[in-house]
């Protein structure tokens, strides 16, 4: 079943319900996007105590859970970028703790954070998906990496996009156009995971489209169209200021936009999640939105596409994480959903 795009709601008319006691920012944590997860935290802590909130940040270490047990806050906001904090693991402890988080159950993140079993999900929704295959580096090795590579040429042609199964922040991602740099490519994909997804690249415009949950159908944030300046939307053009132009809202014709923010609800509902996720998609030459993956712990830092988003859609920061936070306490004390 899909979701049908909804407008964005007027921030005005229904301001963020006031939050009884403190609320954690976990940020941090061990995984290869620490930096990127403590520049989401500041950024969401910030923009919360703004509009008056508690804020206390917390980074992820053996003091945590006593001090979340002794002292316990009203709300979680996990901010944990990687595998430490997308593959569902904090969430479930979260849960045994019975304290109410924002962002989506364990299962369902487990399932988004696998790129290869995400893509399965929402081609099944009807998506557009970039064909592909996972590969185990233990399968690559075991079978002889010259002939694994040379099928995979044949097969998915050039160029290719090689990236880490699970992980974010295009570590580990490079598109390959010549077959001579499919090697480095796999050990540079490798080197962030133990299986690489090998795409077809679909040439085209990238854009980024967050969806919200906070009580009412999910709707999407305005569709934010991303050029880096080498053409390229790794790393260094996320997290560098001045190193990708936005486009908010991405310059499309109304009806692609509306596909694309079809496509996120879709992939939003389609994988089980809830409060805030944010589709990844591109838009090849003749209107084809491609889905290409699904984040359910969004960047948040000063140069993360979702904060663009809300303000582009009038939106607070500070007043949304609040909204998701109060429904977060209220869906805690109705029971797990």
């Amino acid at each position: 079943m899909t979701a049908t795009p909804d407008a964005v709601p007027d921030p005005t008319s229904t301001p963020a319900p006031a939050l009884a006691g403190r609320v954690v920012v976990l940020a941090g944590g061990l995984s290869h996007e620490r930096d990127v997860s403590l520049r989401s935290g500041r950024r969401v802590a910030e923009a919360m105590r703004a509009i008056g909130v508690e804020v206390e940040e917390r980074d992820v270490d053996a003091s945590l859970l006593p001090a979340l047990a002794e002292h316990p806050p009203a709300c979680v906001v996990p901010l944990l970028h990687g595998e430490s904090g997308e593959d569902g693991a904090i969430r479930e402890v979260l849960e045994l703790l019975d304290l109410p988080y924002v962002g989506s159950r364990p299962a369902a993140c487990r399932v988004a954070f696998d790129k290869p079993v995400a893509k399965s999900v929402v081609a099944r929704a009807g998506l557009n998906v970039p064909p592909g295959v996972a590969l185990p580096h233990e399968t690559f090795r075991e079978l002889g990496a010259t002939a694994v590579m040379d099928a995979l040429v044949r097969r998915l042609g050039l160029p290719l996009m090689v990236k880490p199964a699970k992980g974010g922040s295009a570590l580990g991602a490079s598109v390959v156009h010549d077959a001579a740099e499919l090697p480095g490519a796999m050990v540079s994909a490798f080197a962030y995971g133990t299986t690489a997804l090998v795409e077809r690249f679909i040439p085209g415009m990238e854009v980024a489209v967050a969806v919200v949950d906070d009580g009412g159908a999910p709707w999407a944030l305005p569709a934010v169209g991303i050029e880096p300046d080498g053409g390229v939307y790794d790393y260094t053009a996320r997290y560098t200021a001045g190193s990708t132009k936005f486009s908010v809202p991405a310059k499309l014709d109304d009806d692609v936009a509306a596909a694309c923010a079809q496509a996120a609800l879709t992939a939003h509902t389609a994988l089980g999640l809830r409060d805030v996720s944010r589709s990844d998609l591109i838009i090849d030459a003749d209107g084809t939105v491609w889905f290409l993956e699904v984040n359910v712990a969004p960047g948040l830092t000063e140069t993360s596409t979702v904060p663009l988003a809300a303000q582009a859609a009038g939106l607070d920061l500070g007043e949304v994480v609040a909204r998701l936070a109060r429904r977060a306490v209220d869906r805690c004390q109705t029971g797990p959903s």
